[in-house]
């Protein structure tokens, strides 16, 4: 059966790391169908519209997307519709991929490149599994109007208790496949959100008796992902945290560049993207560090197309690369050599 995937490269630096992404894929041989769409603020200098229909029909008919990154300052000014970020909130809802999987490992060779300590953050392996289509990013209502003479901004927060429990069992199910421990994250002894967040996790753990659950507030989790992060395996939580435990987390592992991820639906349909943004002030130079999308595909051919084997090729292939002494700029350090977008493609392709 054919699998397609449809490419968005997005902004800035999209293009070129997604390009590299595609060319690890199609050496794998694995007969991928790919199509490319606009997404971001490209698709709007094109479209006037962020995620554009063309795109949507694309990416609803893909079995996965293969996202580069959307945003950047020249799309600052535009209606908040028109920003290149509502089209990535756009296709998040409605292809419901409502877990965000974002691991934070780091390679034994970048543990120079970590702003912590080597011995804090040797052998770092975390997952943090993020709520992705609720919270304060999607509640209504909200909005600035005036009240009282004076400008006024609101949000709301609410979580459903269904939608706590299908990202808690996403949780505890990743967790049986590593070192069976998850840490809830919450904020419950001032929000009435995350304490039914809380009520549902203890609810759903008996089912989990393999699996222990622990719970943290979210500005200790903050804190101890800094202080002491190899405490943590699984780690889940809301919308708004995870947005911010997760950029975090990245930063230990030496460069966010490193860093892949996957967003689901229920039947593990992906929409597959680096961690970081489109670094427009880096676009153009083919200096991009492409291993972020290069792994994300290889999460693609795990989760969503259940190519087990293919994945750990694509993974063992960036170790090393790592282990031969290859960087870009933002993981550079005296003594190893240093590559561009491209040539780190093609380093990742003669080691496959």
């Amino acid at each position: 059966m054919t699998k397609k995937i449809c490419v968005l490269p997005g902004d800035g630096i999209g293009p070129e790391i997604t390009a590299e992404a595609v060319k690890v894929l199609k050496a794998l041989d694995l007969g991928l169908e790919m199509e490319e769409g606009l997404l971001g603020g490209g698709a709007v200098d094109a479209t006037g519209n962020p995620y554009p229909e063309a795109t949507q029909k694309l990416a609803q008919a893909a079995d996965a997307v293969l996202l580069g990154a959307v945003g950047g300052p020249k799309w600052d000014s535009l209606p908040r519709e028109q920003r290149p970020e509502r089209g990535l909130l756009g296709i998040r809802k409605q292809l419901n991929l409502f877990a965000n999987l974002r691991p934070a490992i780091l390679y034994p060779e970048l543990a120079n490149a970590s702003t912590l300590k080597p011995e804090v953050v040797a052998g770092l392996d975390i997952l943090i599994v993020r709520e992705l289509t609720g919270d304060i990013y999607f509640g209504q209502p909200r909005g600035i109007e005036m009240r009282d003479g004076e400008r006024f901004g609101f949000n709301t927060m609410h979580y459903t208790e269904s939608e706590i429990r299908r990202i808690g069992r996403v949780a505890f199910e990743a967790a049986r496949k590593r070192n069976k421990k998850v840490c809830s994250v919450d904020k419950m002894n001032v929000l009435e959100t995350t304490q039914l967040w809380r009520d549902v996790m203890n609810e759903l753990a008996p089912e989990y008796p393999d699996v222990e659950l622990t719970h943290m507030l979210v500005d200790n989790a903050a804190m101890q992902l800094v202080k002491a992060p190899k405490q943590f395996d699984v780690m889940v939580t809301g919308n708004m945290f995870g947005d911010i435990l997760s950029d975090e987390a990245s930063m230990l592992t030496g460069s966010i560049g490193m860093l892949p991820s996957a967003s689901l639906d229920a039947n593990n349909k992906g929409l597959y993207e680096p961690s970081h943004g489109s670094a427009p002030d880096i676009a153009g130079k083919g200096v991009a560090n492409p291993l972020a999308t290069i792994l994300s595909a290889a999460m693609m051919l795990r989760y969503t197309f259940n190519l087990e084997e293919a994945a750990a090729k694509v993974e063992n292939a960036v170790k090393k690369v790592l282990a031969q002494g290859y960087r870009t700029g933002d993981i550079y350090e005296p003594g190893t050599t240093k590559v561009g977008t491209q040539e780190m493609g093609n380093a990742v392709l003669a080691a496959l």
